[in-house]
């Protein structure tokens, strides 16, 4: 009787190949088949990250996809990079899908997750997050004590991006890219603009850019980059502006 294959979702990080932990890089290097999603044209982030791990023993599945999301078939391409990996698992071959940050958070493994969980063993290994990356290139703490951390899809609707902004004691605004000027104005509304921080690229090396949000000179944000923002600036303050204790 043939034993079917594990099919594992690899978080490799932020961005820094070193940021991928221990038991990402050691099933890295026992699976002989590697998936990993890529634009139409260009390279994968996912698989570069991993790059430096890998010794040329593996075979490859890209899962290429248009990024614009009016354009985007999402169903047929994950049910065709389904279809791949579930040949893969059934001949027995362990298969890693490399997943940029976490597999789980906001996260295109769990379309294939969904797919393929109920027929085949599935394995969720956490990575670095981008949030986490975003936290440590500012140097800043994302909240403290009570405080309640919101993340927020810039996409949301501007009404809604503002309400929302309006009620929180410390965020993450990611999915920013060409939604960069409604934030901006819903910030502006919600009065946080000033608490507002741009991270882009974090951990990337000389491609990272930290600064406040008010100094980020262009109207678009590539699509590594995330907005953090706290209510007291810094997350140590309290209320009174005296250091939290």
């Amino acid at each position: 009787m043939s034993t079917k294959g594990t099919l594992y979702g690899l978080g490799v990080g932020p961005g820094d190949p070193e940021l991928i932990t221990l038991k990402a890089l050691r099933i890295l290097r026992e699976t002989d088949v590697l998936a990993w999603p890529a634009p139409l044209e260009g390279e994968s982030m996912a698989r570069g990250i991993a790059a430096p791990h890998l010794d040329g023993h593996h075979r490859e599945i890209p899962i290429r996809m248009p990024m614009d999301v009016k354009r985007f078939p999402a169903q047929q391409v994950y049910d065709e990079a389904a279809v791949e990996i579930a040949a893969e698992l059934d001949a027995g071959n362990d298969v890693a899908v490399l997943c940029e940050g976490d597999p789980f958070f906001y996260g295109s493994f769990m379309y294939l997750f969904g797919r393929l969980s109920e027929t085949y063993s599935v394995e969720v290994v956490p990575g670095v997050s981008s949030l986490m990356a975003t936290a440590a290139a500012t140097g800043a703490p994302l909240a403290a004590r009570n405080d309640v951390l919101t993340v927020l899809p810039a996409p949301l609707d501007e009404e809604e991006l503002t309400r929302r902004l309006a009620q929180i004691d410390a965020a993450a605004v990611i999915k920013v890219g060409r939604h960069l000027p409604k934030l901006r104005r819903a910030l502006k509304a919600a009065g946080l603009m000033d608490a507002a921080r741009y991270v882009g690229h974090a951990t990337m090396g000389d491609r990272q850019t930290v600064c406040p949000l008010a100094d980020y000179p262009n109207e678009t944000a590539p699509y590594f980059s995330m907005v953090l923002v706290h209510r007291r600036k810094d997350a140590w303050i309290d209320g009174k502006g005296e250091a939290a204790e």
